[in-house]
């Protein structure tokens, strides 16, 4: 059986170190106290994406064959093991062709490549915060078009402030489908509805809603205090400034922060139907509203913890909490009996090694 030896092992406790974990089959034996470790190195859970919508030059809207293969490289070089390819709003009828590819993707992933958990869908149905999303394609909720998508979409975002919100969350909900609330200016009484109803994330806090006024709060500040709700954040120094990351995390607490990369085919200069360009250190509109990031997942993990958050946190943040979203019980934490998902880093938190179901990764 193959044993992996660091110096520090974040386990769902806390650090232990110097450690050896040993894995049998792609699942995780034994997590044991060692001697003085052979490396410095940190091991910590493989983290999870749950908005990718492209990668560099690939766009996952238009991804076929051997563009997976690339999209499994940077996503390893990242220390990615799960993620949600992710659909941005588009007219209706062009759902179902990528839809069917990423389905394909997903039933050809091999051990050793990053498990896709099912398709993201950001849109159609948003609400009064367009933001990058073309507003003429925003549209109103269809419920038998909700009820006719395939088992593998496995997170919605919506507004809440659409008539039908309440409605459509339950029904997704019930579906086992992960609803998350954005591009919103939702009420008080829209937002907590759609909560009760079902949704447990907020998309991109900060972006895409209202905002943060002590007189007139906004959707951001419904997503901060409300407990039954997380939060994405886009930690790229771009989206969302450092001192107010640190301010999102000490509000939501250890188990409520997912981060989210909310990566697009910058390269490409697409992300599905919008067309983007790099601008100011991110990708941009030609207005310069922003349109996803460029940020990896070990970048935005040392962003936050740059900005003063507990490195315990920020990697629960980029695993444990968004695996427990998707219901992923077998992963999001180093244990025995979970998946063997594991990403080793040196002290200054680069990636040095990446394990997919206990398989040493190749990475570009």
């Amino acid at each position: 059986m193959p044993t992996i030896g660091a110096a520090r092992v974040l386990t769902p406790t806390g650090w232990l170190g110097p450690a050896t974990v040993t894995v049998r089959d792609g699942l995780i034996t034994s997590v044991d106290p060692s001697g003085s470790p052979a490396t410095d190195r940190w091991l910590v859970p493989g983290f999870v994406d749950l908005q990718v919508n492209g990668i560099d030059d690939i766009d996952v809207a238009t991804a076929d064959g051997g563009d997976w293969d690339r999209i499994d490289s940077l996503l390893l070089a990242q220390g990615v093991t799960t993620w949600c390819p992710t659909l941005v709003t588009m007219p209706l009828t062009r759902y179902a062709a990528p839809l069917t590819r990423i389905a394909d993707a997903m039933a050809s992933r091999p051990h050793g490549r990053p498990s896709i958990a099912g398709a993201h869908l950001e849109g159609p149905f948003l609400g009064r915060a367009a933001g990058a999303h073309p507003p003429d394609l925003i549209v109103d909720i269809d419920l038998d078009w909700l009820s006719s998508l395939p088992p593998h979409v496995a997170v919605v975002t919506l507004g809440a402030e659409q008539t039908r919100a309440v409605e459509a969350t339950r029904a997704l909900v019930a579906r086992g489908v992960l609803v998350s609330i954005g591009h919103t200016r939702a009420t008080e009484a829209e937002f907590d509805a759609t909560v009760e109803a079902g949704a447990r994330l907020t998309t991109h806090l900060f972006n895409g809603m209202s905002g943060v006024h002590h007189r007139d709060p906004g959707v951001a500040v419904f997503a901060l205090t409300n407990p039954a709700v997380s939060a994405s954040l886009i930690a790229d120094a771009v989206h969302v400034h450092p001192r107010v990351l640190r301010l999102a995390f000490q509000a939501l607490g250890r188990d409520r922060v997912v981060l989210v990369t909310d990566a697009v085919a910058w390269r490409a200069g697409s992300a599905g139907p919008i067309g983007i360009a790099m601008r100011d250190g991110a990708p941009r509109l030609a207005d310069g509203t922003l349109a996803g990031s460029t940020v990896t997942m070990d970048a935005a993990i040392r962003t936050c913890i740059s900005a003063g958050v507990d490195p315990v946190v920020a990697f629960g943040a980029a695993s444990t909490n968004p695996a427990r979203l998707l219901g992923l019980a077998d992963r999001g934490e180093i244990a025995v009996g979970r998946r063997a998902d594991l990403v080793a880093l040196t002290p200054e938190l680069e990636i040095e090694q990446v394990w997919a179901y206990g398989h040493a990764a190749q990475r570009a």
